[in-house]
């Protein structure tokens, strides 16, 4: 299960209040003031984990309070500090108050942590207004008040290139070809209905993380489909592999097929349309062998490619290393 917005409440600890009381002891006559100052209450603090990969944690669990400071007492003792509250929220949480709309923050690094509501101060006791114009204050101030907000958290994947094509155009295949994700495959479109990431191993202790996204139609920046969905995580990656099937069921062309979706990309965004783009020719294996390079080459033409596209097959595994090496370059994971 894949679930890629929440929607949680957080509220800080509300600062303890001040103490008023005078020191009352048998052998000192003139104690004076001394009631101390309240805690300070919790903070709510958002931390990127790396070891989270969803939001689902969420879907049982919405409201996330700190505690609050104690109350200053007499003898001059200070009310304990409220305990602070950690979220742990997966890399590529972007989180906004919902109510403004601000974005408050966009956690990509494992570790940040973001004070996301800031626990209230501690009210000051009597023993804090002592002077030798007052000497028996009995005034004293409450704790500040707690902040309560409602945040709006979007996970955006993060992952080194994403796989873009139309549906049934093979991703999941490759996916499961190149890693060991066990991604959702079938002969019919949208087997993946939501991402899944995968981990490819490249000779020389080298790692690619591949983010197979769901298909793509027309009127994708518009909102048809699963657009808004499959756009907003692939603005994450740092390359495209668009994989254009050689062979689809239904007869269409290929090569229009990978105009339309670059149409849908630069709709949606001038960035988007301009992340590094490796194409690949995928179902090679139902090409007879003597056709094939022909094949690809009018494909790429066709498409009017500067390079000829790589041709693979998820299937069989054929020309798959050649395409992660392409991947790896595109990426540039090693800059």
């Amino acid at each position: 299960m894949f679930i890629d917005r929440a929607i949680i409440k957080v509220r800080s600890g509300k600062g303890g209040d001040g103490c008023s009381h005078m020191r009352r002891e048998k052998y000192v006559p003139k104690g004076g003031p001394d009631g101390g100052d309240g805690g300070r209450g919790g903070d709510v603090i958002l931390v990127g984990d790396s070891h989270l990969d969803t939001l689902v944690e969420f879907r049982y669990r919405m409201h996330f309070f700190a505690k609050d400071g104690e109350r200053g007492q007499g003898k001059s003792w200070h009310g304990r500090d409220g305990e602070s509250i950690r979220v742990p929220l997966p890399l590529g949480s972007i989180v906004r108050d919902r109510e403004s709309g601000e974005m408050l923050v966009d956690l990509t690094e494992p570790g940040r942590e973001f004070v996301v509501a800031r626990g209230g101060r501690g009210g000051f006791g009597n023993e804090h207004f002592k002077s030798s114009t007052n000497q028996a204050p009995l005034e004293t101030t409450a704790g500040e008040e707690a902040q309560e907000r409602t945040l709006e958290i979007e996970l955006k994947l993060i992952a080194d290139v994403g796989l873009v094509g139309m549906p049934n155009a093979g991703k999941s295949t490759l996916l499961r070809a190149v890693s060991r994700a066990n991604a959702k495959v079938g002969d019919y479109p949208f087997t993946t209905i939501s991402p899944q990431l995968g981990i490819a191993e490249l000779p020389g202790d080298r790692r690619l993380v591949v983010a197979d996204l769901p298909g793509l139609i027309e009127g994708a920046a518009e909102g048809a489909g699963l657009g808004h969905d499959f756009l907003r995580h692939i603005e994450r990656t740092r390359a495209i592999v668009h994989l254009v099937d050689a062979m689809p069921l239904d007869g269409g062309d290929p090569a229009e097929r990978y105009f339309a979706i670059r149409r849908e990309l630069e709709a949606f965004s001038a960035d988007l349309a301009r992340k590094p783009e490796v194409v690949a020719i995928n179902k090679i294996d139902l090409i007879p062998a003597a056709e094939r390079d022909a094949r690809v080459r009018a494909l790429g033409a066709a498409m009017r490619l500067a390079t000829k596209p790589i041709a693979i097959s998820g299937a069989t595994g054929d020309g798959v290393a050649a395409l992660l090496e392409a991947c790896w370059k595109a990426a540039r994971v090693d800059a």
